[in-house]
């Protein structure tokens, strides 16, 4: 009696050197893979970028201004500086008074109308950013006069607000600040170019 052998090929299946070798892939795969996991207590597949502390808004200790560079006879720019020893933000419009000549009795505060939006600016140490004051000028010499009727106003210095400080400042041509009425236009603070 003659035993008759079927061999048969199963599609797909490795040689036996074969399926050794694909065994010992997948296994090193899956050490990867186990390697890579998450800690436990995160999200299953969560990927974890390095945390970077935000940067701290300015304080008042921080920041400070030289002057007033006048841009013609109805607007001034002033650059604000980070002076501390750590990077700090800036946010935001200044709030701005004319300075009372001497005496806190006669200083003007202003209505400041915002112009464009505010973005924060990043300020290293040494950094600075820089904000546009325009306002209605003093029209005439002298004794000057306001087309709109209002009385002109004159001061030697502006009181910047910024960062919670309020920083004096004078004009960079040793002159006054004279204007009509109490309302100024300022930018957004951006980097200084």
């Amino acid at each position: 009696m003659q035993r008759s052998v079927m061999s048969y090929t199963v599609i797909g299946a490795a040689a036996p050197g074969r399926l050794r070798t694909a065994l010992g892939a997948a296994a090193a795969a899956a050490a990867l893979l186990a390697a890579a996991a998450p800690a436990a207590g995160t999200e299953s597949g969560a990927v974890t970028a390095p945390v970077h502390a935000p940067v701290p808004p300015c304080g008042s200790g921080q920041v400070a201004a030289d002057g007033a560079e006048r841009l013609g006879a109805n607007a001034v720019r002033i650059t604000v500086v980070n002076e501390g020893s750590a990077p700090c933000v800036l946010r935001g419009h200044p709030a701005i008074a004319l300075a009372g000549q001497g005496s806190p009795a006669r200083a003007k505060s202003l209505t400041v109308v915002r112009l464009g939006p505010a973005r924060p600016v990043e300020l290293p140490p040494g950094g600075a950013a820089q904000t546009r004051i325009s306002f209605t000028p003093v029209l005439g010499e002298a004794d000057g006069y306001c087309a709109s009727g209002a009385e002109p106003f004159v001061a030697p210095s502006m009181v910047l607000g910024v960062a919670g400080a309020r920083l004096q400042l004078a004009p960079d041509d040793g002159g006054n600040f004279a204007l009509c009425g109490t309302v100024v236009r300022a930018t957004a603070f951006r980097p200084a170019s």
